[in-house]
């Protein structure tokens, strides 16, 4: 590496990870004084455990069936759940019930200090008309924000919102409902059907050339797929309990919001982008205790695409995943591609992942378009027994690569006790020439039995310490 690239690589490095005790942006514009700027970075993983809390709900119940909902999977009851959820909330807060029974509805869209608690004996059953989810309300689509069609469970901002309990949330997406508008075969789409094509290069197009969010108008007509469960700048919010299946697209996406909490969720939805949890540019995130089964990445930790990201310019950060379990997905926890504003501080303990059809275990996407950083990321005790690719994967070369003029920047990775059963690779690490891939540590590593040779190009301070493949040690020169 030359002098003046390993000058250049320090002084955007600095610029990153700021000085020792700095304060961060906070979502919102304020800031936070980091409490363990020099120690251990799991201590980092307990603030967050401990600042991540339960909102709390005033012990009032309004059930949705006093409000003209019937459950029996045909009457409409959109009016009745949200007249349920406005007398709830103007109560002071509470509890809206969803009692045993199939519950036909379009959005529901949730106030603040309420709790939508769905009994173990219920499914909600969200429209298939897309129609139904007009007028069209301010969202983001891959990153990029915009107004179209609502989320299938929306808030903005509000404060102390929940969806809980043990029923099913069922988005009734198939192959003839939402997902065809992919335009891909495998999901229903035939040639000459509509898809998303022309109007998703229409907004990344308005992105790029800056056309304000309030012009940026799609909806009917369009087919632009909107997530399953979405707080927008929201505080205190809690998904606990619930089944999420057949999702129109990403599933749990809290967006620009702070001290949200994701326990004992259980996701199993096969469609196009059905990621299981995106939080995006958003702090103070705990996912614990979840089980994804899902046809694209079990959890994917965004913050904006390309020049909208660096326009809205805030980071996910303080995200703590812990006790999950991934099984089918493209990868088990993953950060981008959409992480133009950056991503830090994501610590992963305790879970397993396994599948014939999970890809790569830990994933890190970019390329020199979305641009970002990822810095701070530590996973240990993790449980691996089949993955078809790479264990670990940070590959600047997805999509478009390199040579566009934002070039990523990640580093400080350390992974540890860390079982593997078999994969295709061990390692998939890919910088640039100009921009290599800084800081990867593995420790206590077994990486199994793989068939494939490891990948590691332009990676600067990869350690590794007791570090096994294929029964052998490995070495940095060896990979």
């Amino acid at each position: 590496m030359t002098t003046e690239h390993s000058r250049r690589n320090v002084l955007r490095w600095a610029a990153v990870t700021g000085a020792a005790g700095a304060l961060t942006p906070l979502v919102g514009g304020r800031a936070y004084a980091d409490p363990t700027p020099n120690g251990n970075p799991w201590a980092r993983a307990q603030y967050i455990s401990a600042k991540v809390r339960r909102p709390r709900f005033p012990d009032r119940w309004f059930d949705i069936t006093r409000f003209g909902a019937a459950g029996d999977g045909a009457t409409d009851c959109t009016a009745a759940i949200r007249r349920a959820v406005e007398a709830c909330h103007a109560a002071g807060g509470g509890h809206v019930l969803v009692p045993a029974g199939r519950f036909l509805t379009g959005p529901i869209h949730l106030l603040s200090n309420v709790d939508l608690h769905v009994t173990a004996d219920a499914v909600v059953l969200f429209s298939q008309n897309p129609a139904d989810y007009l007028p069209a309300v301010l969202t983001r689509f891959e990153g990029v924000e915009l107004y179209n069609y609502s989320p299938l469970i929306y808030a903005y901002g509000q404060e102390n919102i929940a969806v809980t309990g043990a029923g099913v949330l069922d988005g009734q997406a198939d192959n003839a409902h939402w997902w065809p508008w992919k335009g891909k075969t495998e999901y229903g789409w035939k040639p000459g059907d509509p898809k998303q094509d022309d109007a998703r290069a229409r907004l990344f197009a308005m992105a790029e050339q800056g056309v304000p969010v309030e012009q940026r108008v799609f909806g009917e007509g369009d087919y632009l797929r909107s997530s399953f469960i979405e707080p927008y700048r929201c505080r205190n919010v809690l998904i606990e309990g619930v089944t999420i299946v057949r999702s129109p697209m990403w599933e749990i996406h809290p967006t620009l919001s702070t001290n949200v909490l994701v326990q004992g969720v259980t996701v199993d939805s096969h469609g196009p982008n059905n990621d299981g949890c995106d939080p995006e540019s958003s702090r103070l995130v705990v996912i614990r205790d979840c089980t994804f089964d899902t046809g694209d990445d079990c959890i994917a930790i965004k913050s904006g695409r390309n020049a909208d990201g660096r326009r809205v310019a805030v980071p996910s950060e303080d995200i703590l995943i812990e006790g999950c379990l991934m099984r089918d997905g493209h990868g088990g926890v993953t950060i981008g591609s959409e992480m133009s504003g950056g991503v830090r501080n994501v610590f992963v303990r305790d879970c397993a992942m396994s599948s014939p059809n999970l890809d790569i275990a830990l994933r890190f996407k970019t390329n020199s378009v979305r641009g970002g950083f990822i810095t701070g990321f530590h996973a240990r005790d993790i449980r691996i027994g089949e993955v078809a690719s790479a264990v670990i994967d940070i590959n600047f070369y997805y999509e478009e690569g390199p040579g566009y003029g934002f070039n990523p920047v990640v580093g400080n990775i350390g992974v540890q006790d860390l079982t593997v059963r078999s994969a295709g690779r061990a390692l998939n690490l890919r910088g640039y020439a100009d921009a290599h891939i800084h800081g990867v540590t593995l420790t206590d590593v077994d990486f199994g039995t793989t068939s494939r040779p490891d990948v590691v190009e332009n990676v600067d301070d990869l350690v590794l310490r007791n570090v096994l493949e294929n029964g052998a040690p490995l070495e940095p020169t060896t990979a």
